[in-house]
């Protein structure tokens, strides 16, 4: 038993250490091979359309607004050319919840296909800094070389480009990522108007620019592995019915494991797997990886490794799919996906939270308005025998229109005195006034009495709110 336990101690060695440190602690440069297949082509088409869509929809202008904006110094949040203020920020928390009760409800079901195929750390590396580094310096056995090689002027003049392209790349990002958060506008302001205009703003785009540079051509898949808190988190969201990029060790180790491929052998009646042992799966993982260990912690079920195997399966004959989408249940039984209490749950709830939402959006109201007592202030009796209170309306317009706006009460006799005569309500605007409401003292009822005041915007009731006078105890 103890010999027994010592050889799975050692077959299960790998999952004490992440697969990019050493045994010394240092870190494991990766040179990942450049993949190709059908797989890999899907990913392209799904790639480049976030890439096109990213850099596009802050450019995109939809009822007079950016597309998307977060614009958290102002407070202002546009999806879709819809505009949420802080009152609606109840419903940007509800979207934050159902984008990640989402990405946990395809977590359960497809494992950690959002980091292979949406996250854009995986697109980013995968599909533009690594593309640049495979045509300036090819593939991953020159790339190992050219590394190991002395510093000479191919060396040099190789570098430089890359790193060059890489900054250009991280720059580009930058400004992109600014465009969300300050908006579009203001950053072509920041670009054309003299430096010293907008000092704040061109520190931010160096800052930003760096941050990227680094992470795309140092950190690289440290950020999947030990920096994300998405790949802790899937550890315990995956079960045994999961659907995820996995190894059939059935099939692949067979009676008497894997093999290196020799023709005209039968491998069958031989014992052996399907498995040649070539290990183009762990040259081509971009988190460097053997699959065939199981499921692991820095798999992003990217799929390379399945097109890797299919072409080596091709190659000699045998069947694809050695390497697959099938979970591990699957494995076992030979079965393929199948509905789990678990996401039927996850599912539902999604969907419920979805309607939800869609419910919230269509009832959202065009104006919030409040109504308070100045603060400090207190009643005061009038030269003609009538009670006043001194009130400051907040009103927000979320609409497109100009509101010229006029204050009356509802079935009583208090009267309403603004500050201000005219009072213009700004499309997607805010205003602060304050007004005067008296009284007669005989309407007053144990110190207090509640009105109804109406808010009219260009002649038409948009609002009504009730609010507490304040009165002497008769």
């Amino acid at each position: 038993m103890a010999d027994y336990e010592e050889v799975k101690g050692d077959e299960e060695e790998y999952r004490d250490h992440i697969s990019t440190v050493n045994e010394d602690g240092s870190r494991k440069w990766l040179y990942v091979k450049k993949p190709s297949g059908k797989w890999f082509n899907r990913r392209q088409i799904v790639s480049y359309s976030l890439l096109l869509l990213l850099f596009a929809a802050p450019h995109i202008k939809i009822n007079g607004h950016q597309s998307i904006l977060f614009n958290i110094l102002e407070r202002k949040f546009v999806i879709l050319g819809k505009v949420f203020w802080p009152q609606d920020f109840f419903l940007f928390a509800i979207s934050i919840i159902i984008g990640v009760v989402f990405i946990i409800t395809f977590t359960i079901i497809y494992g950690r296909i959002f980091c292979g195929w949406i996250c854009p750390q995986t697109i980013f590396m995968e599909m533009v800094f690594r593309r640049i580094e495979y045509f300036i310096e090819g593939d991953w056995t020159r790339q190992k070389k050219l590394n190991k090689g002395p510093w000479n002027a191919e060396k040099i003049r190789k570098k430089v480009i890359k790193h060059t392209l890489f900054w250009i790349a991280s720059f580009l990002i930058a400004n992109t990522f600014l465009a969300y958060i300050i908006g579009s506008d203001e950053l072509w302001k920041i670009q054309t108007d003299p430096l010293g205009k907008h000092i704040g703003g061109l520190i931010g785009i160096i800052i930003f620019t760096s941050m990227f540079y680094l992470v795309f051509s140092m950190l690289r898949e440290q950020v999947c592995t030990t920096i994300c808190p998405y790949g802790r988190l899937q550890g315990v969201l995956l079960d045994e019915s999961t659907m995820l990029v996995a190894y059939d060790h059935k099939r692949g180790e067979g009676e008497k494991g894997r093999a290196k491929f020799r023709k005209n052998e039968d491998r069958e009646e031989l014992g052996k797997g399907d498995c040649i042992d070539c290990n183009q799966c762990v040259v081509v993982c971009p988190t460097g990886i053997d699959i065939r260990n199981g499921t692991q912690l820095e798999c992003v079920n990217c799929t390379a490794c399945i097109d890797a195997c299919d072409h080596m399966m091709g190659s000699v004959g045998l069947e694809e799919g050695l390497i697959r989408f099938v979970s591990e249940k699957g494995i076992k039984e030979r079965t393929g996906f199948q509905w789990t209490k678990r996401a039927i749950s996850y599912t539902v709830l999604l969907t419920g939270m979805i309607v939800l939402l869609v419910f919230l959006m269509m009832t959202r109201k065009d104006f919030e308005t409040t109504i308070l007592r100045q603060r400090g202030s207190t009643y005061q009796t009038t030269s003609g025998g009538r009670i006043s209170n001194i009130f400051e309306i907040n009103l927000t317009n979320k609409t497109q229109v100009d509101y010229k706006i006029k204050l009356q009460v509802e079935n009583s006799e208090a009267t309403i005195d603004l500050a201000v005569k005219d009072i213009t309500l700004p499309k997607e605007g805010r205003l602060k006034e304050r007004f005067v409401m008296k009284l007669p003292m005989k309407d007053i009822h144990n110190g207090k009495e509640i009105i109804t005041v109406l808010i009219l915007g260009n002649g038409e009731e948009i609002q009504r709110v009730k609010v507490k006078f304040i009165g002497p105890l008769l």
